[in-house]
Formats: C-alpha cells, sequence, structure tokens
C-alpha cells in the first residue's frame, strides 16, 4: 500500500511565533500576535547585551561572505576548540562568540578598540 505524506499547511508555514497578545479576541478579528520586522528601539540607558546568545533559538538571520582562506580557517578553529579545549560549537556559535567579543571591546575601548582599527587598515 502506497503511503501518502502529509505536507503542513499555509496556515502551519505561515503562523506567528511569537506568544498571543493577553487581550487579543479572535473571535472579533483582533490579531493574536504581532510580529514586527524591526524590534523597538531599547532605550538610550540601557547597557549592551553581555556575552554572546550561545545555543537558543535565534529568530533573525544574516548571510556573510568569506574567502575560501576565512572558512578554511574558521573551520580549523572550529576543530582546533574540538580537539585541544573539548569544546564542540558549530561554525555560527563561533562566529557569535566573534561578534559578541568585538563588539564588546570596541563599547570599552572605542577608538581604539580592534574594530575600529581593523577598518581604518583596510
Amino acid at each position: 500500500m502506497a503511503r501518502r505524506v502529509s505536507l503542513p499547511a499555509a496556515d502551519d508555514l505561515f503562523r506567528p511565533t511569537i506568544a498571543p497578545d493577553a487581550g487579543a479576541d479572535p473571535a472579533e478579528g483582533k490579531p493574536q500576535g504581532s510580529v514586527r520586522a524591526v524590534p523597538d528601539a531599547a532605550p538610550e540607558t540601557e547597557a549592551p547585551k553581555k556575552g554572546a546568545s550561545g545555543r537558543v533559538k535565534h529568530d533573525e538571520k544574516v548571510t556573510v561572505y568569506v574567502t575560501a582562506e576565512e572558512l578554511l580557517d574558521l573551520e580549523r578553529t572550529r576543530l582546533e576548540l574540538r580537539a585541544e579545549h573539548g569544546i564542540s560549537a558549530d561554525r555560527g556559535r563561533i562566529i557569535r562568540e566573534a561578534i559578541d567579543a568585538v563588539l564588546a571591546d570596541f563599547h570599552e575601548n572605542g577608538e581604539d578598540s580592534m574594530l575600529v582599527r581593523g577598518l581604518l587598515e583596510r
């Protein structure tokens, strides 16, 4: 007997990924949740987030193009972390940690940061 594959409906594929609003009433046609393409601005008094996000579900995505040498260096680093330090991390996690370290250095050192110096050199 042939098996039929059950595919998700469009409602399942395009459903909001955030919790519904507390006061929303679907019977009145009000939206249960809202999805924003751009998050609300953080208050100016809020300090920059400390630490990379690590192994959590991420809602945002960026595409970064690298050279073959940069990708090879990243992969070598990943393997070295596993072999010499017992740390199993994928490339995305390594990149998030690197971004966090560079941004923390920038917020702490400003003009003297690695980021500013690196961007001025190139």
